[in-house]
């Protein structure tokens, strides 16, 4: 409302920021009861995008969203996605993006081919602003690129340093740095950094939104006139639609009964069962302290 109040659409009963009840409609002249309230929720809005805690409010205090400044970076070039809904828990995300493995041979001949899964995986895990983060790693000489990444990024044969690291439960940041062999860290160097938001639903849906961050001054290669950014944000598209077809058939099995199965872990999973751990302990961590609120009431 014109106040900054949020009136609810059905009996008219209005909210102020703090979830008090502040008018009641058809009963202007009582006093408002004091179980009219909800529950607010902090947000904050940071590098171009709007950060909402939805668990227990003191806990937002110990953390802060992580940074993203290439989105509002002079010197970056930023293409996001429109919201994309998916018919899948939001941790089936969160794996994916973890563990490309997939890349051979779920986008094979677009960003995928099967020497991308012998480049060995290096992990790193860490604490930035309260947020845990767990971060994959590879690094490798003399790689042919996939199609793809040729067309976006202009050489054939690259030294490649390529990381995901998910830096809180909404948001995993992806970091691709290509060059000619032996330049890496030059201004022959190309890539992209491209952030993966990932909002909940419910246990079976979620939100994906994804923003592609490349130097203004990087041209293609597939098309010299065309940026980076929009090149890749053009056909990028593509490998989206894999990984979602992907992402619901994994939903679809965890549906079927179970009896006798049991997960087969590989050794590129230490990183997604690394987060699984991660977000566990949030969970106790939350469901904990909300326990012993109740007690104390």
């Amino acid at each position: 409302m014109d106040d900054g109040t949020l009136e609810c659409a059905y009996h008219g009963l209005r909210y102020n920021d703090k979830g008090k009840c502040v008018a009641i409609p058809s009963q202007p002249d009582q006093p408002i009861p004091k179980q009219a309230r909800i529950t607010p929720f902090p947000i904050l809005e940071q590098d171009g995008m709007v950060w909402i805690w939805a668990g227990d409010q003191d806990r937002s205090k110990s953390s802060k969203p992580p940074r993203i400044p290439e989105i509002l970076d002079d010197e970056w070039e930023t293409i996001g996605s429109e919201p994309i809904q998916v018919p899948s828990n939001y941790l089936l995300l969160i794996e994916n993006l973890l563990d490309i493995s997939h890349l051979y041979p779920l986008h094979d001949g677009n960003i995928g081919n099967i020497e991308n899964s012998y480049i060995p995986v290096e992990y790193e895990e860490g604490e930035v602003d309260g947020n845990k983060y767990v971060k994959t790693i590879r690094q490798v000489e003399n790689y042919k690129q996939p199609p793809f990444f040729k067309d976006w990024f202009v050489y054939d044969i690259i030294d490649r340093h390529h990381t995901h690291c998910m830096m809180s439960p909404g948001l995993t940041r992806v970091v691709l740095r290509v060059a000619p062999p032996g330049e890496l860290g030059t201004d022959k160097e190309r890539g992209f950094v491209l952030l993966h938001t990932h909002t909940p639903i419910d246990d079976r849906n979620h939100i994906w939104r994804w923003s592609m961050n490349c130097k203004k001054d990087h041209m293609s290669g597939g098309d010299p006139k065309v940026s980076a950014a929009k090149r890749v944000a053009s056909m990028f598209s593509d490998v989206v639609d894999e990984d979602r077809w992907a992402l619901e058939k994994q939903q679809e099995m965890i549906q079927f009964p179970d009896e006798g199965y049991s997960e087969l872990f590989l050794k590129s999973d230490k990183a997604l069962r690394r987060a699984r751990q991660i977000f566990l302990q949030m969970l106790r961590a939350e469901e904990g302290e909300g326990e012993q609120a109740k007690a104390a009431e």
